[in-house]
């Protein structure tokens, strides 16, 4: 069976970690903050673990 190629798109939006778990980052957290609290902010600035059917997808797609 050949091998599958890398999904370049997914792989600059997405991180696996070492366990498993896929990170994404948050929308709406580069420009116009001003107007959103300072927690709201800082909340955006963390990753977000994605989880469920989407996750087996994107491992597919990155080849894992």
């Amino acid at each position: 069976m050949p091998k599958l190629k890398t999904h370049k798109g997914t792989a600059k939006r997405v991180k696996i970690t070492k366990s498993g778990k896929v990170l994404r980052g948050n929308a709406a957290s580069h420009h116009f903050m001003t107007h959103r609290t300072k927690r709201n902010n800082r909340a955006k600035e963390a990753p977000s673990v994605i989880g469920g059917t989407i996750a087996k997808k994107i491992k597919k797609a990155l080849g894992e």
